[in-house]
């Protein structure tokens, strides 16, 4: 098992998507269970998301990418950009 960092970026003027897909979105996401670190909404300066940050683990690259391709902040095409990079926890 290999952990991941995720940091998405929202396309601009997407709050209004991000919002109606929301409770999909976390669902697709609670299917990991206890292989899902950390997740959550980077923030604009007025406090509204603008992007996601997740921590996972997976076994490879390739099954993380067929996962994401899966959530529907993905199927909607809310991102403007998705990195992906390995990810080492020290604490």
């Amino acid at each position: 098992m290999k952990t991941f960092i995720i940091i998405c970026e929202d396309k601009k003027n997407s709050l209004k998507k991000r919002l109606e897909n929301r409770e999909h979105h976390l669902t697709h996401l609670k299917s990991l269970k206890k292989d899902l670190i950390l997740a959550g909404p980077t923030l604009d300066t007025d406090g509204n998301p603008n992007g996601s940050i997740l921590i996972i683990n997976f076994t490879d690259k390739i099954e993380l990418k067929k996962f994401l391709e899966k959530d529907p902040y993905v199927k909607e095409n809310l991102f403007k950009s998705v990195l992906i990079k390995n990810f080492k926890r020290v604490f």
